[in-house]
């Protein structure tokens, strides 16, 4: 405890920081004669932000909120200039250097040019997306997992190989992640988003608990003088006029199937220096994959003499549908000098099934989807000074998964219904009565303190360092089971919520503490971003001193006693560096390393020894056992890239990296002191990935075009951690290998095509290729049919989406129509489900075996989908 105390107020002494949620504008003015003017005044128009020029022309503006802005330069004796379209992106510098021409009248002159973004950043020191509103409101996407799964070295939200749950969630900065998962339960729609970063090569000290990537989604604020408003409704259906063969019941197109409806309202309120925005959202997606209510679940058919007795109604029911509320309230203050308070709230109740084509003619007894995610919390900053800030974060993180037929464990439709009952002669095994007994609840409520401090201590040096606590509630189980009971000599099923044979609800309290320093050094000719990260968590758990004897409860051997995990300590050096070669070309290098403790799902959940005590050898199997003592896992990567802007329309950005992952979740196995065996989960399992990539941007008056291509290589012990728990389960070779990744895809190609003519139309088409994942071959259906583990590979695929937009006036309002087409093509397959004799998702040679699955048609990518809506929106400037 004294090394971790030391190790954080040494930190501490340096100063305290948080994720990049702020940007910074830098340059220098001259005059004709390329000499520096000094005292000529920078400013954001319609912000207070703003400096003057030093004795050599330089300027340094920190703390600014991402977004779009006009800069005005001035100094007496110069006409003043105005730089319209300035970028500022969160966590990144902007450089703008100006000239000012001379004048002899002072007052009334004014120069306005138009910002260049340029196409290529040759300031990065990796791979780094970063998105504003405006480029994404003319792509084809709707949601945060649209954007990112567009992105270079993302497959299927893996991202340079990693498995999933290696990212980093954040919004403004903080993380969204639920510790159960390592993922995010929370949807942002588009409409929200002011800017998105997405990180997929090694990123900055002050980025944790990731080690594949981040994604940072800072969200929109209202403005002081301006009222803004958005509405946003939309219709649409997935259609497919090829109803028998691939997906039945969508051969007719219902604008009505998918709707959403949406507002937005932004600006100033009746309290002095404050702003709002409010957003809410309406969507419901019907899906495309249904159901016939045939049955009832209190069918009772007589399956002995072949009688079945259908009472349901017959019509279609959608089995994977999506209902979804969600919402955004936030509040700035700016009265109090020099300070901004701010208080935020992101909600989302979504609502769905999962289709279960068991259960396709009694759709009533599948299980239902809830998530409820609500994020809130104050932001405090204060700027002490021109070069120096801090920030004060104050957030609760609150998820909840809810997945059951039915609420409440003693509603009497569950014993009406009983267990799930099918007939393999009737219509290939469909499930006729009886409902999904399994019922499962995990809730997590979380508490984040995030105290920063920025300071630009020197011209070229930036100091960022950081610390955050989180402290969490985690639950999870069975809320209540229903259970085969023995009643007078009758087996009957009895609802239970606690006994020897019921799990229920476990809950768990989780800390973390993290701190890094980061100094982030610019000069003309390099740009270099050092730092290190500490790492520190406590699982606030148990586990047996004995893993010989787990349950105490093997005579003679010796005790076992329950004993407190260990803490868990990691620190992690981070360099990225860009050397600029030209003016327009640099080089770059990263190197880091990265920690990430495992989902806590792996920790906590059957991590219950003591049900180990009747464990024998050769007994019965208790599944992978829970470890709540589990190591990060650990990645070194490194990245080498370079840079071109050949002119200001054509770019090029090629990259080569690799990534050697050690101590990644796979499972052990260990024998007991009578021999026995059980699995338990440890760090044992590695893995590497290696790729290339390239990324050419060309962009010209009213045409953009980007295409990015990716090679990569992910091979590893095994893709997912129970792996190696169930070959040896099925007596195959349980010994580590390395072998391809179910996600290894060799090649994976983007393309973005770009015709629009601004505040007046646009289209816009994405294509994307990639080359078949592996998977694993057979031979046929006894034991020893597989072939060696991912040797083979499924078929390429093509995606290509569209969107076009025509911008109107109505009535004094501007009016967007757009249509989007989501899979245009109808592409059918998409790196899912295949036959392992055929290697094709439509034919098997054993079609008898697998008749159920050849007329399941979730088995195939999702068909195409069209979207027709309007996009309102309005503003007018308030008087201050």
């Amino acid at each position: 405890m004294k090394y971790i105390i030391k190790v954080f107020l040494f930190l501490l002494i340096f100063s305290i920081s948080y994720s990049d949620v702020r940007g910074k504008l830098t340059g220098k003015v001259t005059d004709q004669n390329k000499n520096p003017i000094i005292g000529a005044n920078v400013l954001l128009v319609g912000t207070n932000l703003g400096a003057a020029t030093d004795f050599e022309g330089r300027y340094i503006i920190l703390n600014i909120p991402p977004g779009i802005y006009d800069v005005r330069i001035s100094s007496i004796g110069y006409k003043t200039k105005i730089v319209q379209g300035v970028k500022i992106s969160a966590g990144q510098t902007t450089f703008l250097d100006e000239t000012l021409e001379e004048t002899v009248i002072e007052l009334g002159q004014e120069i306005v040019v138009t910002a260049e973004k340029p196409i290529v950043d040759i300031r990065q020191t990796s791979s780094v997306a970063i998105l504003d509103k405006n480029e994404i409101s003319v792509l084809p996407v709707q949601e945060l997992a649209d954007i990112i799964n567009l992105q270079t070295g993302v497959v299927d939200g893996h991202f340079r190989g990693g498995r999933l749950g290696e990212v980093q969630f954040q919004l403004d900065g903080v993380s969204i992640n639920n510790p159960f998962t390592n993922m995010t339960n929370l949807k942002i729609d588009r409409s929200l988003i002011e800017e998105v970063q997405i990180v997929s090569g090694t990123f900055d000290a002050e980025y944790g608990q990731a080690m594949s990537g981040v994604v940072n989604v800072i969200l929109r604020s209202g403005k002081e003088d301006k009222f803004e408003w958005n509405a946003e409704v939309y219709g649409g259906d997935y259609y497919s006029p090829d109803r028998k063969k691939y997906y039945p019941y969508i051969d007719k197109f219902n604008p009505a199937s998918i709707q959403n409806f949406q507002l937005n309202l932004s600006g100033p309120t009746f309290i002095p220096a404050t702003v709002f925005l409010i957003n809410l959202r309406k969507y419901y997606n019907e899906g495309y994959l249904y159901g016939e209510r045939r049955f009832l679940p209190t069918d009772t058919s007589n399956l002995e003499k072949k009688i079945f007795r259908p009472t349901g109604d017959g019509k279609l029911v959608p089995l994977s549908y999506t209902d979804e509320w969600s919402g955004h309230f936030k509040i700035t203050n700016k009265s109090l000098r020099n300070i901004q308070i701010s208080y935020q709230a992101v909600w989302d109740k979504i609502k769905g099934k999962t289709y279960n084509h068991a259960f396709r003619l009694n759709p009533e007894g599948v299980k239902t989807q809830k998530t409820t995610s609500f994020i809130h919390g104050f932001e405090l900053t204060h700027t002490v000074n021109p070069n120096f800030f801090y920030i004060f974060n104050l957030r609760q993180n609150y998820f909840k998964y809810t997945d059951y037929v039915y609420e409440d464990v003693f509603d009497p439709r569950y014993l009406q219904a009983g267990r799930p009952v099918s007939d393999p002669n009737y219509e290939y095994g469909a499930v006729i009565q009886g409902v999904d007994l399994s019922r499962f609840l995990q809730e997590t409520n979380s508490y984040i303190a995030k105290l920063s401090i920025t300071d630009q201590i020197l011209k070229n040096h930036l100091i960022k360092a950081g610390f955050e606590f989180q402290i969490a509630k985690i639950k999870f189980g069975p809320p209540g089971v229903i259970v085969e009971s023995n009643v007078e000599g009758k087996q009957v099923l009895l609802p239970k919520i606690e006994g020897p044979e019921v799990p229920g609800v476990r809950t768990y309290h989780p800390r973390w503490l993290s701190a890094y320093i980061q100094d982030k050094v610019e000069f003309p000719w390099l740009l270099l971003r050092a730092g290190v990260r500490f790492e520190f968590f406590d699982a606030n758990a148990k586990i047996p001193s004995d893993l010989q004897n787990p349950a105490n409860s093997i005579t003679g051997a010796p005790e076992s006693k329950l004993i407190p995990t260990k803490k868990k300590i990691a620190i992690a050096p981070r360099v990225g560096v860009s050397f600029p070669i030209a003016s327009e070309t640099a080089v770059y290098f990263s190197y880091g390393h990265f920690y990430q403790l495992p989902a806590l799902n792996y920790l906590f959940s059957n991590s219950d020894y003591s049900v180990l005590k009747d464990l024998q050898a050769g007994g019965i199997s208790y599944g992978v056992m829970g470890n709540p003592d589990l190591k990060p896992e650990f990645t070194t990567q490194y990245e080498f890239g370079f840079k071109t802007q050949f002119n200001r329309n054509f770019g090029v950005d090629m990259s080569l990296y690799y990534k050697d992952i050690r101590q990644l979740l796979g499972v052990e196995f260990v024998s007991t002191y009578t021999a026995a065996e059980y699995a338990r989960f440890t760090n044992v399992d590695f893995g590497n990935v290696a790729g290339f990539v390239i990324a050419i941007d060309y962009k010209t008056g009213a045409f953009s075009f980007s295409l990015d291509y990716t090679y990569q290589i992910a091979m590893g012990n095994s893709s997912d951690p129970r792996e190696t728990a169930i070959r040896a389960e099925a007596g195959e070779d349980p010994r580590p290998r390395l072998i391809p990744l179910n996600w290894d895809q060799r090649h994976t190609l983007n393309t973005f095509i770009i015709f629009q003519k601004p505040n007046n139309w646009s289209l816009t088409g994405i294509i994307k290729f990639g080359s078949g994942q592996p998977y694993t071959p057979t031979i046929g259906t006894t034991f020893g049919a597989n072939l060696e583990t991912n040797s083979a590979r499924k078929k390429s695929y093509v995606l290509a989406d569209i969107r076009a937009e025509k911008n109107l006036k109505i009535l004094g309002t501007n009016v967007n129509a757009f249509i989007r087409i989501f899979n245009l093509l109808g592409t059918r397959f998409v790196n899912g489900f295949v036959f392992t004799d055929t290697g094709s998702p439509d034919y098997s040679l054993t079609p008898a075996k697998d008749a159920a699955t050849l007329i399941d048609p979730s088995r195939y990518y999702q068909p195409r989908r069209i979207e027709i809506g309007l996009n309102f929106n309005g503003s007018f400037l308030v008087k201050k």
